[in-house]
């Protein structure tokens, strides 16, 4: 087998095995650790490639404010591209920025422009542009289960029952008994019930899954999908994005008729090909396993919710749990629907508490948290600013507050359009000090992702479930071609040792860990909180 080192000193002291070491002083009696020096390597080529690499959420409004207005926009964002490349991702998903009157921007006026708080289409393709030139892939979402109710569209169907427009939204007569049943919450993304919604001065009533102000486009008509495939077009042709990120996808028709949404997705992905042959696109399903793996016929990337629930849960119990063997169970049956599918994992998104928050601010379990999410199988995505630390907790404005870039007087780039309540300098280390700080959870996260990124093992392994019979430690083997990797994470705040099996003692090359830990024998002592990858 090959033997690859890579090994980050930055973060982590050297191990000791025994007294095998090949470089360094040895130790000089049975487990006893002496100084030892790894000589580092080259760095090997970088085996990631995007969609299988690393992507970064963004929300433009919370990113970088460029003009001073407060809110974020596509100028500041372009000027963030080189942190963004220095960090490792390969990707950017940018939360909606179309014309929309609230802050989040789901809720659609103008599908074909960028709202002006955040600049124009010559910004974005220029922020494209600049993306492309540092290997970065752009995203955008789409919404187009629903538009805004101050859509041209809507107001138009709205004053004239015999407008052209009336078709591309799903009315019902006030009257009608479907409209007096409260809806069933099948998902985790509204707690909605009240999906009939009144026209003022008017006996008909629009559906709308969310709320009131987003009526659901009616896919029943043709004209209303072409439509919809003609904004996809415009974006991938006339703009150049490389994909979208397509919101509520489970709801483009009513629950009860889920394969009438699965076949949507493959008819979409059908006319995106005819723009762009290699289009990304990565849907929200926030259901189960089973309610998900239908939709990978048309959608070959979806969330993975169920991980980063596993993965919290995980490190706030100190115990590793199924998670690695479900995890597994649940990749085995995707690939029964496609063998090509993008597992997107993720930790928590902009419809989650921080995964900061969720941990209670520990920052060894945030970072353990990373650990896990990196090291597993899938294709993950980070939401901006966890990896500095920031704090959130509903209502959404308040997970979804300005990133902290730099001391407030040295910070040219912090929005304001929000008062933070929870990513504040009191909570969070800027950037800009973390950046000089080699054991800050920036530094972290960079270590991980290049770990990541440098590895065929950790990007396209296959996983391997171990049980070393210590709850606290997660054990799993990734292998691809001639790498094989042994990954232990000590999910505790205690030293915890375990004893390697026969099957497992030719791991004896030292590739990454993040803090000091020794080994006997066939024994391993892991530090509190910390993480070892070994070679075959």
């Amino acid at each position: 087998m090959k033997k690859t080192k890579f090994l980050h000193l930055a973060l982590a002291a050297s191990i000791v095995f025994g007294t095998s070491c090949s470089t360094g002083e040895k130790t000089t009696q049975a487990g006893a650790v002496a100084t030892a020096q790894q000589t580092p390597v080259a760095e090997q080529e970088k085996a990631s490639k995007w969609p299988r690499g690393v992507t970064y959420e963004i929300f433009v409004q919370s990113f970088c404010d460029s003009n001073g207005d407060g809110i974020g926009d596509i100028k500041g964002m372009t000027s963030k591209l080189d942190y963004l490349q220095d960090l490792g991702v390969e990707g950017i998903w940018l939360m909606p920025m179309n014309p929309s009157p609230s802050y989040h921007k789901y809720n659609v006026t103008d599908y074909y422009d960028i709202h002006p708080d955040y600049g124009t289409l010559e910004d974005f393709k220029e922020f494209i542009e600049e993306a492309h030139e540092r290997g970065i892939h752009v995203v955008m979402d789409l919404v187009v289960n629903h538009s805004g109710s101050d859509h041209p569209w809507f107001q138009e169907a709205a004053r004239n029952p015999d407008s052209p427009y009336r078709g591309y939204y799903v009315w019902a007569h006030k009257d009608d008994p479907q409209t007096q049943k409260e809806g069933k919450i099948l998902a985790g993304d509204s707690d909605n019930v009240n999906r009939w919604h009144q026209v003022p001065d008017s006996d008909s009533l629009y559906y709308g899954y969310f709320y009131g102000g987003m009526p659901d486009l009616n896919f029943d008509s043709p004209e209303l999908r072409e439509e919809v495939y003609k904004i996809g077009r415009f974006w991938l042709s006339e703009v150049g994005v490389d994909g979208f990120r397509l919101d509520a996808a489970r709801h483009i028709f009513p629950d009860d008729r889920p394969e009438d949404n699965h076949q949507f997705w493959v008819d979409f992905r059908n006319e995106m090909r005819k723009a762009k042959e290699d289009v990304y696109l990565v849907g929200e399903v926030w259901a189960e396993a089973d309610v998900v793996a239908p939709y990978m016929k048309g959608l070959p990337a979806l969330f993975n919710f169920d991980m980063g629930y596993a993965i919290t849960e995980a490190v706030n119990k100190e115990n590793a749990g199924v998670l690695v063997k479900n995890h597994k169970k649940i990749r085995d049956f995707y690939k029964t629907i496609n063998p090509d599918f993008v597992d997107a994992t993720f930790l928590t998104n902009h419809d989650q508490n921080r995964i900061m928050s969720e941990v209670n601010g520990d920052e060894n379990k945030a970072k353990m948290a990373a650990a896990l999410l990196f090291t597993l199988p899938g294709s993950p995505y980070m939401y901006y600013g966890e990896e500095i630390g920031m704090r959130g907790k509903k209502p959404d404005e308040l997970i979804r507050e300005p990133f902290i870039w730099d001391k407030k007087e040295a910070d040219g780039c912090r929005a304001t359009w929000v008062v933070p309540q929870y990513s504040t300098e009191q909570t969070v280390t800027p950037a800009a000090i973390q950046m000089e700080n080699e054991n800050s959870i920036l530094s972290h996260y960079k270590t991980f992702i290049e770990l990541r990124n440098n590895s065929k093992a950790l990007t396209y392994g296959e996983l391997e479930p171990l049980n070393l019979g210590t709850q606290e430690v997660s054990a799993f083997l990734r292998q691809y071609e001639d790498e094989s990797l042994l990954v232990l994470h000590n999910l505790s705040g205690q030293e915890v040792s375990v004893n390697l099996p026969a099957n497992l003692t030719d791991y004896d090359d030292v590739r990454f860990q993040s803090k000091a830990s020794t080994k006997n024998n066939n024994t391993l002592k892991l530090a509190p909180y910390s993480t070892v990858v070994l070679e075959e």
